[in-house]
Parts: structure tokens; sequence; C-alpha cells
């Protein structure tokens, strides 16, 4: 097996190979062509890619955007080194290898860190060099004991409810069947999602609108794949909320949400709704697993069965400046955090 890393500029003609190599791999969402050639041309200025071949077979790709810097040179997997085109969050992230040759995988990487400095944000490895961020991706298990397996507060939650949004007619979860449908739910949903987020003082994930016009070709690329779920959920005429998730193979991915919530009726709970919707709707579909990707919030903890871990990491050698200001940096952090505990 032989692995090369080299630059490359026509992206469209490593779709074929990637998407070729699709077939033979067991892959994410997020590693497919669908999202990872998404305004490639945009997101890789300085595109690097690492193939591995065993013979004249390809085994093993991996694409890379290059950030040149002050001794070692940064190669982010999946991602491109500039904060808001990196703000699409990646995860379940890696190279894609053939099926059963995971070796390729660590030697795709091995041989990337011999020259570069790697950032691989929101993969499922052990720990490499220094952990920058750390974090649960809680996932349920799709079968017909899923609600029954919810603990009594949260069953009690989602009932009550459900009865407050019946007041206004029958609930249903309908899922965007063309791609005129998704574009208007997608912008329909961007206006709730920033409503609440402004309302907390944040800045909301489309403040962007690099965010929305990512999505906007996302959906163009990935509905004639289905591999597009925006589900939106209504009482009668009362719009409950939106959610835009992915479904490859036997998974659906909660990516991004919006909400119509109603501040006189705390007790409605639109998101655990709107989630139990779209997890009955998914098993009903033979989906396996609905996967609520990273962060340890309530809601997602009340709705899963088990957790994956996500890490972004800084792999590096000891001597490399960026790792030591990463750690630096980390060490910094953990000081304050005791400091501010003690006072």
């Amino acid at each position: 097996m032989t692995v090369v890393l080299s630059e490359i500029r026509d992206l469209a003609a490593l779709g074929e190979r990637w998407r070729a190599l699709e077939d033979r791999a067991d892959l994410s969402f997020f590693q497919t062509w669908t999202w990872t050639g998404c305004l490639a041309d945009e997101r890789f200025p300085d595109p690097v890619l690492a193939e591995a071949r065993d013979g004249a077979t390809v085994v093993g790709l991996a694409l890379f955007n290059r950030r040149r810097g002050l001794g070692r040179s940064r190669l982010y997997l999946g991602e491109t080194g500039v904060p808001r085109f990196d703000s699409l969050a990646i995860e379940h992230n890696g190279p894609v290898v053939a099926r059963g040759r995971n070796d390729v995988r660590d030697a795709i990487l091995r041989t990337a860190a011999g020259r570069y400095d790697l950032v691989l944000s929101g993969v499922a490895d052990p720990a490499r060099d220094c952990v920058r961020k750390s974090q649960p991706a809680p996932f349920a298990r799709l079968d017909s004991t899923w609600f029954a397996r919810r603990s009594a507060n949260t069953r009690q939650q989602i009932r009550r409810a459900e009865r407050g949004y019946e007041a206004s007619g029958p609930i249903l979860a309908t899922r965007a069947e063309t791609e005129e449908q998704a574009h208007a739910w997608l912008d329909e949903m961007a206006i709730l999602h920033q409503t609440t987020w402004q309302g907390r003082g944040r800045a909301g994930a489309f403040a962007d609108p690099f965010f929305a016009r990512f999505h906007h070709e996302l959906i163009r690329r990935g509905m004639r794949r289905e591999e597009i779920d925006l589900c939106r959920v209504a009482a009668g005429p009362r719009l409950i909320g939106i959610l835009y998730n992915f479904r490859f193979r036997a998974r659906v991915s909660a990516y991004q949400s919006g909400f119509a919530y109603d501040p006189a009726e705390p007790r409605l709970k639109p998101g655990l709704v709107c989630h139990r919707q779209a997890i009955e709707q998914a098993a009903a579909n033979g989906v396996a697993v609905y996967d609520f990707l990273a962060g340890d919030t309530r809601y997602k903890r009340s709705l899963a069965d088990d957790a994956q871990t996500m890490q972004w990491l800084l792999a590096a050698p000891c001597w490399s400046p960026g790792l030591l200001a990463s750690r630096t940096r980390a060490l910094l952090s953990g000081l304050r955090d005791r400091w501010l505990d003690r006072t």
C-alpha cells in the first residue's frame, strides 16, 4: 500500500473517484461527496489530497485544506481553517477508506502528519497529541420500544405538550418531498432559529449568509439522492417547528432546527414534540439510528440511549509551535476555571 499527498485543482474529477470509493466504504454523511464537495472550490482554496492505493486499487481518500504559516503548515481535514466556513460544524469526520481497511485510515493520517500539523475536527478517535475539545454525541436506537425506554418524566413532558398542541388540531409531521419545498422550509426554519437565538443574545447559525448559501446548495445536491430530511411539524394550522436532518443509509443526523416557542406556554416543549415525530417517522421508514450529534444538552440526553465521543484534535510533533500554543491556552484556561471556582 502507498499513500501519496498531492495538490489538486480538479475537484469535479475528484468527486467521481470519491463517489466510487463511497460505494465500498462505511462512512457518515459528513464524509460523502454530497457534503465534502458542496461549494468545494470555495471551501478548499488550497486543497491537498491524500490518496491510498493497494496496487492499482484506491483504498482511501482524504481531502484537506492547507493553511500556510510560520514553521510547519497545517492541514485541516474536511475543513478550511477559516472560522466562517468551519461554522458548518463537521462531525463523524475522517478519511474515507475501503470497507475493512482500518489500517488505511491510520496510514493516511500518519503520512500527512509527517509533513504537516493536522487539525482533526469532529472525529471519533482516541485522543491524539492534544484534545482541544471533547463532546458526547448522543444517539437513539430506533425500534418499537424507543418511547417506552424514555424516563417517566420525559414521557410525561412530551404527552402533556402534545395534548396542548392538539387543541389546535392533530399533530402531523411532513417530510419535504421536492427541492423547491425543501428550500422554502429551510428559509422558514432559519427565521425561527434566528428569532430564538437572537432572543438569547446569540448570533445564531444563519447570521453569516454563507451558512444559508451552503445549505441551499447542499439541498440541491442531496435531495435527488434522498439524503436531505427536512421535517415540518404542525398541529392543524399551528406550526410547532422544523427539523433539518441528514439521512444516510440507516442513520438520520439531527443537524439544525427552528422551533415556534411561545413564552406564554412554557410546557409545550416544541423541540421534544418535533424530535419524537421525526424519530417515529424515521423508525417507520427503516432507519436504525437517530443521531443528535455533538452537544451535552438535556433534551438530547432525555431522548437518546447512548453517546459516542466526538473530539477536536491537533496532531503535531511535541516541538510544534502550534501544539505548544494550544497546550498553553488549555493550561491557562484550566487555571482560570479553577480560580473562578474558588472565588
